[in-house]
């Protein structure tokens, strides 16, 4: 098994949607953590697909996508938490923040989608050691994530598109804070 991890580009598009073909993927179009509840409400998905389709050809790639023997397998959403403004209201983030919620240099993985045929193989955590590398390439100072404990209370694989805590804890992430029994606020210091 060949696994490569590449950022998500406007050349990519059609890569990037097989991979959010599993669980809310292709509904969401991955743009849950961008727009206020009510434009979210309001977009089709066809609307959030041409939001997609815009950031892959925007100036940063918003996230990876990773590939098993040539197909597309997986994806991640990888980068600047402010650009991600719902984190920015959601209280399992702004209840006990470890960083002012304005910082710039602060990044977030807050999406992962991994096709049902390629679970069980790693893929999620690959996904997370790309999006770390990408993030501290761009000179993030701090990597955030907001995963769910699957230990705490049972979930669905659907549910687990913000990650898992242990995913997260064998990639070096420490709990900053638990806003609830089954979720997490995790953190990891790329540089002082």
């Amino acid at each position: 098994m060949t696994i490569e991890i590449l950022p998500a580009t406007g050349d990519r598009f059609d890569d990037a949607e097989t991979a959010l073909d599993s669980g809310d993927g292709p509904e969401c179009q991955c743009q849950w953590w961008l727009l206020p509840n009510g434009p979210w409400k309001e977009a089709s998905v066809d609307q959030r697909t041409e939001l997609f389709r815009a950031e892959l050809d925007g100036p940063r790639p918003p996230g990876l996508i990773a590939y098993v023997d040539g197909e597309p397998a997986g994806w991640v959403r990888v980068g600047p938490r402010v650009a991600q403004p719902r984190l920015l209201r959601t209280r399992d983030v702004t209840s006990s923040p470890a960083e002012s919620l304005d910082a710039d240099d602060v990044w977030a993985v807050s999406c992962f989608v991994v096709r049902t045929q390629h679970r069980g193989r790693g893929l999620a955590a690959k996904l997370l050691d790309a999006a770390i590398f990408t993030a501290r390439e761009a000179g993030a100072r701090v990597v955030e994530g907001y995963p769910l404990d699957p230990k705490a209370a049972k979930r669905s694989s659907n549910q687990l598109f913000r990650g898992t805590v242990s995913v997260f804890e064998d990639a070096g992430f420490t709990i900053v804070d638990r806003p609830k029994p089954d979720r997490a606020l995790v953190s990891l210091t790329l540089r002082d």
